[in-house]
């Protein structure tokens, strides 16, 4: 009777959503993403610790969310913690977060970064993340856009740069990162909550130069020269060509209604 009331207990636990994460084997990831962003997880698991035995890659698939993220987008992930593969008991190692952001309608028109949620035993105080009264913990980046032009053409790509923010906004040198540990974690949210940077700039210095209304690419030594440094000239500038095919002087403030001719 002793034995079937505890059961009955620990199933009633396990149906519940607040009262019982020591039950839980599972943590929800969340991320909070400008327009037009998404984020696809792949989860690495490693033997417990004190195993001493191995598991193929083949029989320890790395579970993804979101993966066609392009048609099939969800914020929420429900991650397993703990999990048994050929005998060998595993635990979350890290989650590898890819940040994929479009700027245009072609397919490659596309800005990638990468973040990640590790998970120990132990961690520093220092390094530990934290949850609120309600289980949810966040952590913070910022992502801006760098601009370049590419290709004979002079085509305007994008190149997307994440960085992590500390509590008070400010930028570190990092990819948004968070750390946790394992005994914390059940039943938790995790949120990755990125901003992006009010202005773009360019990937490379001394290619434009900063004018009423944006930027103005610098021609080179001629339209044909794919790294077309200013060096030192500041009169003579190119058109480039807009994602879409729309042919500009000016970035982002671009004024033409027709197209142009290099």
């Amino acid at each position: 009777m002793k034995r079937t009331l505890q059961s009955l207990m620990l199933g009633s636990c396990l149906a519940l959503t607040q009262g019982c994460a020591a039950t839980s084997n599972s943590f929800t990831f969340t991320a909070d993403l400008p327009p037009d962003f998404a984020y696809v997880a792949s989860v690495y698991y490693v033997p417990a610790k004190g195993q001493t035995c191995t598991v193929p890659r083949a029989d320890n698939r790395v579970p993804q969310f979101n993966r066609e993220w392009r048609t099939e987008y969800k914020p929420d992930a429900q991650i397993e913690i703990r999990r048994t593969r050929k005998g060998c008991e595993l635990v979350i190692d890290y989650v590898e977060l890819e940040i994929n952001a479009t700027y245009g309608k072609d397919w490659g028109d596309l800005g990638r970064e990468y973040a990640r949620v590790s998970v120990r035993e132990e961690l520093p105080e220092a390094f530990k993340g934290t949850f609120n009264a309600a289980g949810e913990g966040e952590f913070s980046g910022q992502c801006q856009w760098l601009f370049r032009t590419s290709g004979g053409l002079r085509r305007l790509v994008k190149i997307l740069d994440c960085k992590k923010t500390d509590a008070s906004g400010e930028l570190l040198k990092t990819r948004p990162f968070a750390a946790y540990t394992l005994d914390e974690l059940p039943g938790k949210t995790v949120k990755m909550k990125i901003k992006l940077a009010d202005e773009e700039r360019p990937y490379m210095k001394d290619t434009w130069v900063k004018v009423s209304g944006g930027w103005k690419r610098c021609m080179g030594e001629s339209f044909e020269d794919q790294d077309a440094f200013c060096f030192g000239n500041y009169k003579d500038f190119s058109t480039f060509r807009m994602p879409g095919g729309r042919i500009c002087t000016i970035y982002p403030g671009c004024t033409e209604d027709k197209e142009l001719t290099p």
